[in-house]
């Protein structure tokens, strides 16, 4: 899977995609969604200005993953902040708090983001002609190439937080680089390195 973005006129980008790399991409996008969630619309009946101020959840995600997505502000206890003060309760407490108090008033708004992001990477997918081998040429904005940015950080953050990757893995001598292809990670962890090379292509067509 070697797609390469190339700018086009008014600040956006194309790429070659196959067919099977159109299916993995909005595969992997609508469970980026599914993982976010459905969003806070207001229920039926329920006034939207007052959905429109509710708070949001105080505590980190469950699911490391979401976890990953929605870190706190403040680092935490095990945080840069958390461990500059040495670990002191007060100080632990403290951070605690600032991060629940931040989550509160903006975790709804950044899945919204996310969200957002990951629904425009699918829309764009679906709105492709195919050609007769099945492949096509998707065409971004750059309203567009932002989005499908955001979105191509948010899965790799995600998979590789699966696949518990460390830095030292990422290099090209990394273990991921090593796995035999009878490993069972062996297909979740090429889509993690492609995303890596298209995440980065899009990045350099962008640049000025």
């Amino acid at each position: 899977m070697a797609g390469h973005f190339e700018a086009t006129p008014g600040g956006g980008a194309a790429v070659a995609l196959d067919e099977v790399e159109i299916s993995i991409l909005r595969s992997l996008a609508v469970q980026l969604l599914e993982l976010i969630g459905p969003g806070d619309q207001p229920a039926d009946g329920e006034d939207p200005l007052a959905a429109l101020f509710a708070e949001g959840p105080s505590k980190p995600p469950t699911d490391p993953a979401l976890a990953r997505l929605f870190p706190d502000a403040y680092g935490g206890p095990g945080g840069s902040e958390g461990s500059a003060g040495a670990g002191k309760p007060e100080e632990e407490q403290e951070l605690r708090e600032r991060s629940a108090e931040f989550r509160r008033f903006t975790e709804m708004d950044l899945r919204t983001g996310k969200r957002d992001d990951a629904l425009a990477v699918v829309r764009t997918l679906d709105a492709l002609s195919p050609a007769p081998d099945g492949g096509a040429v998707l065409t971004l904005t750059g309203e567009e190439c932002l989005s499908w940015l955001r979105s191509l950080n948010d899965l790799r953050l995600t998979i590789g937080t699966r696949l518990e990757v460390s830095d030292e893995d990422q290099g090209e001598q990394g273990s991921l680089y090593r796995l035999p292809d009878s490993d069972p990670r062996k297909p979740m962890v090429m889509a993690y390195l492609w995303l890596g090379a298209l995440q980065e292509s899009l990045v350099e067509t962008l640049m000025p």
